[in-house]
């Protein structure tokens, strides 16, 4: 309850937790061209929130509280087999055909490259931007029921997360139009997208690899790896 509460009492008002429409997953790929704006007007809004009475980086427990000191510690603890748990020795899944230890081996190296990037940079994110988790009329609003997972990251984890789950819909392709729209400037934007996609990607794929989903972690991995080409063809 205490996390529910915090969060309603630092989300600005106008963002939507009980919202009505479709889920975002309904749409098109030229209904979300449509109205993509909407979508990402809503989630600089919460990244807008007033964090200061919250220390440290990773998801809120239920006291609304952070595990975290910094991004470092947390994207190298979310991998730490030792934990209880769900993924306790989950690197035994390298010896598997299902997870490829030297592709994963590559790109947490270039995670890690970067964190430097995003140190620093905390917000409040809603960490749950899959298309089925977000609602909208596609006209007007864009709501999110689901804070389960919220917590304090860059605020690009939410347009990371959102990339990973529909990568044909060129979620940074269509940041940097609107980014030079709004006139706003966001540093380092490339390296910060790398650096949290790198981390997120990761994760997702160890999940699908944990329940033996081939074809998921056979897209998630050439998503991942076609980044870098994409931010090369991109205008900034």
């Amino acid at each position: 309850m205490k996390k529910e509460m915090m969060i309603r009492e630092i989300l600005p008002k106008d963002v939507l937790m009980t919202p009505d429409g479709i889920l975002a997953d309904q749409l098109s790929v030229e209904q979300f061209n449509q109205c993509y704006e909407l979508f990402f007007d809503e989630i600089l809004n919460i990244s807008s929130s007033d964090i200061s009475r919250i220390e440290g980086y990773g998801e809120l427990d239920e006291q609304g509280q952070t595990r975290y000191q910094n991004l470092r510690e947390l994207f190298i603890g979310t991998f730490n087999e030792a934990e209880e748990g769900y993924w306790y020795h989950w690197k035994e899944m390298f010896e598997t055909k299902v997870l490829d230890k030297s592709f994963f081996d590559e790109y947490f190296d270039k995670m890690l490259e970067k964190i430097p990037h995003c140190e620093g940079k905390r917000y409040l994110v809603y960490n749950n931007t899959f298309f089925v988790n977000m609602i909208t009329d596609g006209k007007t609003k864009v709501g999110f029921p689901d804070w389960s997972r919220c917590g304090i990251y860059d605020w690009i984890l939410d347009f990371v997360i959102m990339d990973l789950n529909k990568p044909y819909l060129m979620i940074p392709e269509l940041f940097l139009k609107y980014a030079r729209k709004k006139q706003l400037e966001v540093v380092n934007f490339k390296e910060r997208f790398l650096c949290l996609a790198y981390y997120k990607g990761l994760d997702t794929l160890r999940w699908h690899a944990s329940i033996d989903d081939f074809e998921s972690c056979n897209s998630i991995m050439k998503s991942i790896a076609s980044l870098e080409e994409r931010f090369q063809k991109m205008r900034y």
